[in-house]
């Protein structure tokens, strides 16, 4: 003998709210999950999660009232649920069919001036060969790049950042010995090894 197939999460789903509209009353979720099992076919344990996926949808309500939780749905909410989803569906597809229609238009625009007739064919061969020349000029441009003057300036500017900022550090290590020779009474040969500074170190 087959074991019964369960109810999936949506079967579950539709079993409560069938349950909420028969009833058409206030429940708390101890009293929905005992009586889940009993007129509906849906487990106790899965009664909460159900609950709560419909509550998230705006498809059963839910209030606090002292320490208690109620829940409830009535049919004519759901109407309204279903009227107000179509109505927004509704108002996507009018955007779309606008954004459709004018995307055609601007594809029909597009095509102007560009409709096949005598001389296209060459014009747009010429226009490849004019641009394939163009790509090889940039090309040559960029080989000579290194000889720009500009370029070079740009160079020997950035060489003399670097050279500054490369003395300005060495004299930051020099002035942190000194300061550690003094507080710690240490040699420099003790710091240099411990910090893997070269021996050789000095200013550019």
């Amino acid at each position: 003998m087959s074991r019964r197939k369960g109810l999936s999460h949506e079967e579950k789903r539709n079993k409560i709210m069938e349950l909420f509209y028969e009833k058409k009353d206030f429940f708390q979720l101890k009293e929905l999950e005992k009586i889940g099992p009993k007129e509906k076919g849906v487990i106790s344990q899965a009664v909460k999660d159900v609950v709560q996926s419909l509550v998230d949808d705006s498809m059963i309500d839910s209030e606090k009232i002292g320490t208690s939780i109620y829940f409830w749905a009535f049919p004519s909410k759901a109407l309204s649920t279903r009227k107000r989803k179509i109505d927004e569906l509704q108002a996507r597809l009018q955007d779309s069919d606008k954004r459709l229609k004018l995307s055609q238009k601007k594809l029909e625009d597009a095509k102007i001036g560009r409709e096949e007739g005598e001389g296209r064919e060459e014009v747009l061969e010429r226009l490849a060969e004019l641009e394939a020349k163009r790509n090889e000029l940039l090309e040559d441009i960029q080989k000579y790049r290194d000889c720009d003057p500009e370029v070079l300036n740009e160079m020997k500017n950035g060489i003399q950042v670097a050279h500054d900022a490369a003395n300005r550090w060495t004299d930051n290590i020099f002035s942190v010995k000194t300061w550690c020779k003094n507080k710690f009474f240490l040699e420099d040969s003790v710091i240099n090894k411990q910090f893997g500074i070269p021996e050789d170190l000095d200013y550019l």
